[in-house]
């Protein structure tokens, strides 16, 4: 069983090390994302832009049943390790492997990062918030998370373009080492701790799903297609618009994204999840109605900023919503589900927007509308949850 949380302090030294740690594991992933489409172009396999994000997305999630067993039995910073030194070696490989095979294959071995450590990183943070904070407290994680995913991607930019793609690489692997150290300073909150072995990767098919998260994981398999939507044709998009630095469009999606999760959670811990929830989702899919318009670099990132303010809210709430049904003993696995479904949305919106897109710019606008669709999907699922009781 978990630690549980004594008190009602949230910012203990603890949990702003664990942020700080997020910020830098974010900061080594994202910062790549704007300049690989070109870069994979460059190698020959522009029709393979979709398979950027949806491999490392494939690979999260079918990780997650494994990671989510081995936060729960291992313990929660054993787990976050091993995602952060993933990002560490792939970000070393990648200026080693220049084909475009060797490529593809580096970014399914990639998303083991992200199927690995935000899983422990939020049974963590659930181990030690207070019960009537974990909204706050998820919304604080996500804010981590974003701030990486923010600050990053321009410097990731800057970097390749002052001195090189190599540069860039390295650095990502910089961030990611530095990461590993924070961590290595955490006290593990899991009390009844197993070796690791060979059984521990043993995953039955119990281990996979938490019945009791599915509702939420639902929610956030159709929010989460928007995003693998950004990832994937934005930076042609931004393009195509005459945006120098890409990386700005994320800057504007995340600084939103801070900025709705530093109060979206307490809200989410006032007035309800579901509440909350379909505000969010109408938001998100009037954002993205807005971004297959745009039609300047301005429309583009002021429509951006919408769906991050809107991305914000739909995090938190709906994670605290996973860990409020969610017992304690299988709080890892309840996670997983969850980040199973949040890996299906991006990879389905990463899939579904390179085919609707195919590579034209007159394309934009159905790409989009498709994908605003998915989160009206949401707010049905959500209305009719309620309905249900």
């Amino acid at each position: 069983m978990a630690m549980q949380p004594t008190g009602d302090r949230l910012y203990t030294p603890q949990f702003l090390l664990l942020c700080l740690s997020h910020v830098l594991f974010a900061g080594s992933f994202n910062m790549i994302i704007p300049e690989l489409p070109a870069y994979l172009a460059s190698l020959g396999g522009e029709d393979y832009k979709g398979l950027i994000i949806a491999l490392f997305t494939l690979t999260a999630g079918l990780s997650r049943p494994f990671s989510g067993k081995l936060t729960d039995t291992v313990g929660r910073v054993p787990v976050m390790i091993f995602g952060a030194l993933v990002c560490v070696c792939c970000s070393l490989l990648y200026p080693l492997l220049t084909s475009v095979a060797g490529f593809l294959l580096l970014r399914l071995f990639h998303g083991f990062s992200t199927g690995f450590k935000p899983t422990a990183s939020s049974a963590y943070v659930a181990d030690i918030a207070p019960v009537y904070r974990r909204g706050e407290a998820m919304g604080i994680l996500g804010v981590s998370m974003n701030i990486g995913a923010s600050l990053f991607p321009p410097v990731g930019s800057w970097l390749a373009g002052a001195f090189s793609l190599n540069g860039m690489f390295f650095a990502s692997s910089g961030l990611a080492l530095v990461s590993i150290l924070i961590l290595l300073g955490l006290k593990e909150t899991l009390e009844a701790r197993q070796r690791f072995s060979a059984r521990a990767l043993q995953v039955s098919r119990g281990d996979v799903i938490e019945p009791k998260a599915l509702a939420p994981s639902v929610v956030i398999a159709l929010s989460y297609v928007s995003f693998g939507t950004l990832l994937t044709i934005v930076p042609d998009q931004c393009a195509h618009l005459g945006m120098a630095n890409k990386g700005l469009f994320f800057t504007s999606f995340t600084a939103f994204s801070v900025l709705s999760r530093l109060v979206a959670g307490r809200a989410s811990d006032r007035y309800g999840r579901v509440p909350v929830l379909k505000v969010a989702l109408l938001l998100s899919a009037v954002s993205l109605a807005m971004m297959g318009n745009a039609d300047t670099p301005a429309t583009l990132l002021a429509a951006s900023g919408a769906l991050g303010f809107s991305t914000g809210i739909v995090g938190p709430a709906a994670f605290a919503w996973v860990i409020d049904r969610s017992p304690g003993a299988n709080r890892g696995r309840a996670l997983a589900t969850a980040y199973i479904a949040l890996e299906i949305g991006i990879g389905m919106g990463a899939l579904f927007s390179a085919w609707a897109y195919d590579n034209n710019a007159a394309n934009f606008p159905v790409a989009f509308y498709l994908t605003a669709l998915m989160s009206l999907l949401g707010f049905a699922y959500v209305q009719l949850a309620r309905l249900a009781g």
